[in-house]
């Protein structure tokens, strides 16, 4: 089952239970996907690598908005924005944890065959790939420092 079809599903869901956040969540899903299928180059159905990368772009998306209404002290708009995140998150794939993170990057290193910092652009292009969607690109990054240095 494709994202579109479980994101009408959920929509339906919502509606009967009138779930206004959940609502609101999956219509910002539903309008980003139609977005992305009716740019200029797209191929009209998204790929699911294309998918998760919307869904991240949404989830990091809601959780700098939150960062910035918490900053000036709004955390009555910074709520929803995390709600909305954790909503839009349960259409993402299982998260790893830093160990396993930290795990799949010391084999990337390997394979690879890095040595320091200088082959840091190497190992965050295949980190990067493996880990799609599979964890947050910061977490990556700051793992493939720790190792490299």
């Amino acid at each position: 089952m494709n994202l579109q079809t479980k994101i009408t599903e959920a929509l339906k869901e919502a509606m009967k239970a009138k779930d206004t956040m959940a609502l609101e969540s999956l219509r910002a899903i539903k309008s980003a996907i139609l977005l992305a299928n009716t740019e200029a180059g797209a191929s009209g159905e998204l790929s699911e690598e294309d998918e998760i990368k919307l869904l991240q772009k949404l989830v990091k998306q809601r959780k700098e908005s939150a960062l910035l209404y918490q900053q000036k002290g709004r955390k009555d708009l910074a709520t929803p924005e995390l709600a909305q995140a954790d909503i839009i998150s349960q259409f993402l794939p299982k998260q790893l944890d830093q160990t396993e993170v930290e795990k799949i990057i010391k084999e990337i290193i390997a394979k690879v065959g890095a040595s320091g910092m200088k082959d840091m652009g190497k190992v965050m292009g295949n980190a990067s790939k493996e880990l799609a969607g599979k964890a947050d690109g910061k977490l990556i990054s700051s793992i493939v420092k720790k190792l490299l240095s």
